[in-house]
């Protein structure tokens, strides 16, 4: 089945000042991208876990402000989107937490939904049971509590531990391995970092996640996108499944009349969700069917020269140019947030030019090529790290 969510955003007005030499420079910082849920029809897609657990930080130091809003709140944002995202595919689910306000529950950790079949309303309804943060941070005992919580279930299993990293008593990586040890190759571990985590917190996290030996880290910047959090989904819930054979229909009787879902440009991306119909043929897309690079880094900090990593995405374009020779593009180049508008409208054109040239030496006209520089101002994902910096460092193809 397909969940019917709506779009639902967290806008983010951010505020600071920095220190220039001797002057104070005020600089903002762009609002979180509005989020649409990519959806998963169980036609197409089959579940790759069997059972997942949240594991949430409600302790006191989630309560701490990131960029004006509380890590708790962001917290949040990330579990509720990950739940529109998730397709109800028969899994088991389940979501536990630890710390607590003490008006909101006396343990220390506590098993607020499942583990049941997983509903994608019932989570959402008893995940609002945690409202607040406070108290410490045993995550130890919350991983402790999750080898009871799984014993009764088999097949593989995601355990997804969102949190702030800060201030963790006991050894967690310690209560994690007896959970691998128990459990073997059908648990992994992701854990998702809030808010700009020093390095030790970092260094914990990759930890966590090769305990797991088949899980990885994050940050909630990278996944409150639609497309990162689509992509992290499809990473961690999902496969696609085989086109199914369609059996031809008995002679003796009429054929039923099946209305499918039109893809009418062939890019994997029904019409009703296409928001860039008319895709040259072999393009490759992003999850709304525009024609997009992966996401390989095109460029360093500050830099127009192409990364030989970019080479062979942009042959492919090349080659799709090729096959179209009456197909014109405009080149749309893009940066980070780092420096003045005025500095970034300059390098998004110069990224936008190279491609160009790169486009003109391997033989395609320049009139069929425009380009363009936007700046800091089309953000694919937050600039509060540098993986997410790096993502925004790019240029797009557009009809």
């Amino acid at each position: 089945m397909i969940k019917n969510f709506g779009v639902k955003s967290l806008v983010l007005v951010i505020a600071f000042s920095f220190l220039a030499g001797c002057s104070l420079v005020e600089k903002q910082v762009k609002p979180i991208p509005t989020f649409s849920a990519k959806q998963y029809s169980s036609d197409m897609y089959s579940s790759k876990v069997d059972n997942f657990l949240i594991i949430f930080d409600a302790s006191s130091s989630m309560d701490e402000e990131y960029y004006g809003i509380s890590k708790f709140k962001i917290a949040q944002e990330l579990v509720l989107r990950l739940n529109e995202t998730v397709p109800e595919l028969g899994q088991v689910a389940g979501v536990r937490s630890f710390g607590h306000d003490p008006g909101v529950s006396k343990k220390h950790t506590q098993l607020f939904y499942g583990m049941k079949k997983y509903n994608s309303d019932n989570l959402k309804d008893n995940f609002g049971k945690i409202s607040r943060p406070g108290g410490t941070s045993p995550l130890y005992k919350a991983l402790g509590a999750a080898g009871t919580d799984l014993k009764e279930f088999s097949g593989e299993t995601a355990v997804i531990i969102i949190s702030d990293g800060l201030d963790l008593p006991g050894d967690p990586l310690a209560s994690a391995k007896v959970l691998k040890a128990a459990y073997g190759s059908s648990i992994c571990f992701y854990p998702i970092l809030i808010g700009d985590a020093p390095e030790n917190v970092v260094a914990w996290a990759k930890e966590l996640a090769k305990i797991g030996e088949c899980g990885f880290d994050s940050t909630a910047g990278e996944l409150l996108t639609s497309a990162g959090m689509a992509a992290f989904v499809e990473k961690v819930f999902v496969a696609k499944q085989p086109a199914p054979v369609v059996e031809p229909a008995p002679v003796v009787k009429a054929a039923p009349v099946v209305i499918a879902e039109k893809d009418s440009d062939n890019d994997g991306v029904y019409d009703k969700s296409d928001q860039c119909p008319g895709t040259p043929e072999g393009a490759s897309v992003n999850t709304v069917g525009c024609w997009s690079f992966s996401n390989t880094a095109l460029f360093d900090f500050d830099k127009s020269d192409i990364k030989s990593a970019a080479y062979p995405m942009l042959n492919e374009a090349v080659t799709i140019l090729e096959k179209n020779p009456s197909l014109s593009v405009t080149l749309q180049g893009h940066t980070d947030n780092v420096g003045s508008s005025e500095y970034n409208m300059g390098l998004s054109l110069d990224r936008a030019n190279a491609i160009k040239d790169y486009f003109v030496g391997k033989g395609i006209a320049a009139d069929r090529l425009a380009t363009k520089g936007f700046g800091f101002t089309k953000p694919v994902s937050l600039n509060d790290s540098e993986s997410g910096r790096s993502l925004n460092r790019r240029v797009e193809i557009h009809r």
